[in-house]
């Protein structure tokens, strides 16, 4: 039977974890990368972490489209959906009401679960949320016409989330036969006149030739966002994350966090990432073809070893109400990178015309005076 249809698995809160002195929640500690009790101040540590000595085993594409994963890839998670925005995020399980943490909507806590294939590799936090808040208002402090309620609201404001966004990365080797024209452009001269006389004029000219051949690529971790709650412009603006120091999954690195359960299916997914990967083997191909222009009238195209991966990326994510509008933030958990909403002062921009007006009437009277 395949593991899709087997009985659901206990679910269990992977976001908490006893403290082994005085029994209160850990947290995992972005700076200090360990587990830490802020009652009693204990820390651990995550087994194996920081130490990764092997490569993060992928998983067979084919067999998980084939819906023929094992058991031991899939889990339950105690998830629920936010009205406004569809994001499934986990919540602690003694929480009844909060914020959707993507749009600010106010959610009430069900007990809805997800079954889905477990992150198999996770990038831990290494910013804390200070840091992050201070990335965020200094972003903010840039941008010309931001309303400066906001900045002031966003540097006061509730606490940042930390989500863990969910990822597919795809692995594929590639074989692609193709046929097209080389051109190469040449050049002939011909007379025509112009304002009454005879002139010379370089036409440029192509000449195309048959061109086909053969070209390969293996790609490795082919991104793709397993979520939409993110507008995908915010999250690309984030990029590039650094994969190599990608931990294999441990529940722990997820303590005090939450995590985005993944909404884009795997073939979904993978159809996006082969689109990516089209693109690159076109550019391989006009590259093989050579010449000065190249047209491509075929390629076909050969893929085995494919391979996939979930993983969890970290952000930071804020999602504030402001004068009737929703203003979301996001911040890159590693680098401090910034993106989100662009806000303007309808105020600022009434001045700065106002300004603008002024000094050109200035100019213009100074002119005036000197004539």
């Amino acid at each position: 039977m395949p593991p899709f249809d087997t009985p659901p698995a206990p679910i269990t809160d992977m976001h908490r974890f006893p403290c082994d002195e005085c029994g209160s929640d850990l947290r995992y500690e972005p700076q200090a990368a360990q587990l830490v009790c802020d009652h009693c101040g204990n820390t651990e540590v995550i087994e194996g972490s920081g130490f990764r000595t092997t490569p993060i085993t992928e998983l067979n594409l084919e067999r998980a489209l084939a819906e023929d994963l094992g058991s031991a890839e899939m889990e339950e998670t105690r998830v629920t959906q936010c009205p406004n925005c569809a994001a499934q995020v986990e919540f602690d399980p003694d929480k009844h009401a909060t914020e959707c943490p993507f749009c600010a909507t106010p959610v009430v806590i069900d007990t809805g679960t997800h079954r889905h294939i477990k992150p198999r590799a996770v990038l831990p936090f290494g910013l804390t949320e200070e840091l992050a808040r201070g990335a965020m208002t200094d972003w903010l402090g840039q941008l010309w016409f931001a309303p400066g309620g906001l900045k002031e609201y966003a540097r006061k404001g509730r606490k940042m989330d930390g989500i863990y966004v969910p990822y597919w990365t795809f692995d594929a080797q590639t074989r692609s036969r193709y046929t097209g024209e080389r051109g190469t452009v040449y050049y002939e001269t011909r007379t025509v006149m112009r304002d009454g006389k005879r002139t010379q004029q370089r036409v440029a000219k192509v000449r195309w030739r048959s061109a086909s051949g053969r070209v390969a690529r293996f790609f490795d971790d082919v991104l793709v966002l397993a979520a939409t709650s993110l507008p995908k412009r915010f999250t690309d603006a984030l990029e590039p994350w650094d994969l190599s120091a990608l931990e294999p999954y441990a529940p722990e690195y997820l303590a005090g966090f939450r995590a985005e359960g993944y909404t884009v299916s795997l073939e979904a997914g993978f159809g996006e990432a082969r689109q990516h990967m089209d693109r690159v083997i076109e550019r391989d191909v006009k590259f093989d073809i050579g010449g000065d222009r190249q047209r491509i009238h075929s390629i076909g195209t050969d893929m085995d070893a494919m391979t996939f991966k979930h993983i969890l990326l970290p952000v930071w994510l804020a999602a504030y109400k402001y004068r009737g509008r929703t203003f979301r933030f996001v911040v890159n958990g590693r680098t401090g990178r910034v993106q989100g909403e662009r806000p303007y002062s309808t105020i600022k921009i009434i001045f700065a015309i106002i300004a603008g007006l002024l000094v050109a009437g200035a100019v213009g009277y100074a002119w005036a005076m000197n004539q």
